[in-house]
């Protein structure tokens, strides 16, 4: 049986479609994926030359997964040669090739958005602008939507409408700011996120060799999520395919919810204008769902205008209607759904991992991660500090990032004194100043004393040449050594783990940090070995573009979960749970309030809140409060529009008793729930012990003010959960303890106030 086969009659058609503009309407759960995957598949066996192909995915995770499937029906070493990835991954390729060109370095850094930040924060300080008024946050977004419209600084101080609109803002300087933002990054030889659209757009418009050689290479394109392309993107997938027209863009208009980031979704509902003979496909049939959580999500998106029509449609069994819950306060809602996934998980023999809440800002999270610890159920909060933002982690980098490119600004300033090396923050400012004064890098100075001359003392100076002579023997190991054997060879030479691991009095953070640089060389390692079909030497500076590429959609979730998720629904698109709990479900919250503007900004929310139901495989559940706190005040809330918008055929109304947030046709009786009173536990200290386990656990709690505390003991907070005391000092009242909380780090916390029970 040809893998064609396993594709219905829609997806069938759509996958065979292989010339020519291509518009594939793939509704939720439609089965885009296999569509994509099968359609290169049947390119490659028609003749089209995989080295031809360029497909865009969503996330890099994902374009590894369909170039897997499709090496297993054309030939693994074939499909390696498909140029597949995320917008930013396929074009720093190609910028890297041509780098010369624009000015930069092969090795340009990426910066991230931590990195941008810290830039314009040095800028609005050498500026002497407010930075309450310039916050880095506002400003990095003012530059990021003039990039992603590719506006220049120079267009940018020019156009009277923006300036108008800075002026407006009291944030006059703008201009300003990016323009030394934009000579910042160029100096550093370093790009950020939007320079990776805007600069393939530069290249593209300044170089039509380079533009017709790309035009020539990539006669097929695919571009999946197109609903959620800016107009930087638009263009370039434009251009590229202006000599063939063999382009295939797959999207959802009904999920078009990224705007803030500057997605448009009129590219892809204008695609019909762009390619007038375009063939259109429509993937209706949903797989993942109910039929129940279908037709409710389809009664509420179709209340928008500017859509594609379709009509989503199920074979699945009709499942448990939509279960509305209403609670008197945002900390009853918590319990609420708390118990309700406790009950389903108990009740149905679940795993924790069946079940997702989703809120519409991270802020709601707080009273549902209380109401689950005190259940004991294990959760995890997407969106959190993620593994390369650890301070110890960007330090190593760091290094790294100097390793490939010198010229780095930020990654310089970071590690020129770590470990502690005699060059104190005066030198460095003296040095930025000398920088700034003759119009070149740091690095430039700190290399060449004789031309850039310094008032240091000749200690100082010797240091500052031994911190140059190090990074630049890395350099030179560059082409020389794997990716592992430089990666360790640095971590050892800088001294970052001898710091790590010599600390006096190591404490259980001490121990995590060093860990943690254990687990990123593992991780180094794992890159340098896995094979790919060639013997090419994997080098430090492949895997730090690896790095600097990852999305947060990369990250998202683990293979395998036994916890409850918890995200923003902007962070759940792509995936999916067996139960759904979406919280929140108020006016002027959800919908947000800030987006009641205009029709634009709501049908955006209400697309938001498609997304969020149909991400539900078995139930969905919506819950509102009546009332919530919102900056120490108790405000009156009524439920969302977008309930009274789903036909109530689809409904099932609930309110919960009280007290104790029950509801009144839950499953469970009040001696199979485990007793919450005193049991205020964090999950991650026994996320697998049993109601009974815990029962039998909380009675042999002592209260830690009535004891000689110890060093080594098990204690439990109410807000950290349980820990170990790892420092004990001072007498009396003013007796502390240190105290290290898995997930928390170590608190410093006073015993009379910290209402501490032992646990054995």
């Amino acid at each position: 049986m040809s893998y064609l086969d396993e594709l219905n009659e829609s997806q069938r058609a759509a996958a065979e479609s292989i010339y020519g503009p291509n518009m594939v309407i793939a509704g939720a759960g439609s089965g885009k994926t296999r569509v994509l995957t099968y359609r290169i598949a049947h390119m490659m066996e028609q003749g089209v030359d995989p080295f031809n192909i360029m497909a865009l995915t969503f996330t890099n995770k994902a374009a590894r997964e369909m170039t897997e499937r499709i090496g297993k029906i054309v030939g693994s070493s074939e499909s390696k040669n498909i140029t597949m990835g995320t917008f930013h991954s396929v074009f720093s390729r190609i910028l890297r090739y041509n780098a010369d060109r624009l000015g930069y370095p092969t090795n340009f850094t990426i910066y991230d958005t931590q990195d941008s930040k810290s830039v314009i924060k040095d800028i609005v300080k050498s500026l002497n602008l407010d930075d309450k008024v310039y916050k880095p946050s506002i400003v990095l977004g003012r530059i990021s939507s003039a990039k992603n419209n590719l506006i220049s600084p120079e267009a940018y101080a020019q156009n009277e409408s923006i300036m108008a609109e800075d002026t407006i803002a009291k944030r006059p300087e703008l201009a300003r700011i990016y323009k030394t933002y934009a000579h910042r990054c160029f100096k550093s030889g370093a790009m950020d996120f939007d320079d990776l659209l805007y600069m393939t757009n530069v290249l593209f418009r300044d170089f039509p060799d380079a533009l017709g050689y790309y035009q020539q290479k990539f006669k097929y394109i695919l571009v999946d999520e197109y609903q959620d392309t800016n107009y930087a993107q638009y263009l370039i997938v434009k251009k590229l395919a202006a000599v063939f027209e063999n382009i295939c863009v797959v999207g959802d208009d009904a999920q078009s919810i990224y705007s803030f980031r500057g997605a448009n979704i009129q590219n892809i509902l204008n695609f019909r204008n762009d390619y007038p003979d375009f063939k259109m496909f429509k993937l209706e049939q949903n797989y993942r769902s109910t039929r129940n959580i279908v037709e409710a999500a389809n009664s509420v998106i179709a209340k928008n205008q500017d859509q594609i029509q379709k009509n989503v449609w199920t074979d699945n069994n009709e499942g448990e209607k939509i279960n509305v819950v209403r609670t008197l306060t945002d900390n009853e809602e918590g319990r609420v759904i708390a118990n309700r996934i406790y009950d389903t998980k108990q009740s149905k023999g679940l795993s924790f991992g069946d079940f997702a809440i989703l809120y519409r800002t991270n802020k709601q999270s707080r009273s549902f991660e209380e109401a689950l610890r005190k259940l004991n159920i294990p959760y995890k909060i997407y969106g959190g500090l993620s593994f390369y933002q650890r301070k110890e982690i960007k330090d190593m980098i760091a290094y790294f990032r100097l390793a490939t490119n010198p010229k780095d600004e930020e990654a310089l300033k970071r590690v020129i004194n770590y470990p502690l090396r005699g060059i104190g923050k005066t030198t460095i400012e003296n040095i930025i100043i000398a920088a700034d004064k003759y119009s070149v890098n740091i690095w430039d100075v700190i290399s060449d004393f004789n031309s850039y001359p310094l008032a240091l003392n000749q200690g100082t100076k010797n240091k500052l040449t031994d911190f140059v002579t190090m990074i630049q023997s890395f350099h030179a190991q560059l082409d020389r050594m794997n990716a592992y054997d430089l990666a360790q060879h640095i971590a050892k030479s800088s001294g970052v783990l001898k710091d790590l691991y010599s600390e006096k009095d190591k404490g259980p953070e001490e121990v995590e940090r060093y860990q943690n640089i254990e687990a990123l060389l593992a991780g180094i390692k794992e890159f340098s070995v896995t094979g790919d079909g060639d013997d090419t030497m994997k080098l430090l500076a492949d895997f730090m573009v690896d790095v600097a590429l990852l999305t947060d959609a990369d990250q998202t979730q683990d293979e395998e979960v036994n916890f409850v998720t918890m995200m923003t629904i902007h962070s759940s698109k792509g995936l999916e749970f067996e139960h759904v709990y979406l919280v929140g479900l108020e006016e002027n919250l959800f919908p947000s309030q800030m987006a009641l503007h205009s029709r634009t900004e709501l049908e955006e929310e209400r697309r938001l809140f498609y997304v969020a139901v149909t991400r539900a495989r078995e139930t969905c559940t919506l819950s509102y409060a009546t009332s919530r706190f919102i900056w120490g005040n108790l405000v009156t809330s009524e439920p969302s529009r977008f309930i009274d918008e789903i036909s109530k055929d689809f409904l099932h109304f609930e309110v919960p008793d009280r007290p104790g947030g029950r509801s009144l046709n839950s499953r469970a009786s009040g001696f199979d729930r485990p007793m919450s009173g005193g049991l205020n536990r964090s999950f991650s200290a026994a996320p697998n012990m049993k109601p009974v386990e815990q029962v039998q656990r909380s009675a042999s709690k002592v209260a830690a003010s009535s004891l000689d505390l110890k060093v080594g003991y098990n204690v439990q907070h109410a807000q950290f959960g349980t820990g170990k005391v790892t420092a004990i000092e001072g007498q009396g009242n003013d007796k502390k303890a240190t105290i290290f909380f898995p997930g928390k780090g170590a608190k410093n916390l006073l015993l009379r106030f910290a209402n501490l029970t032992v646990v054995d």
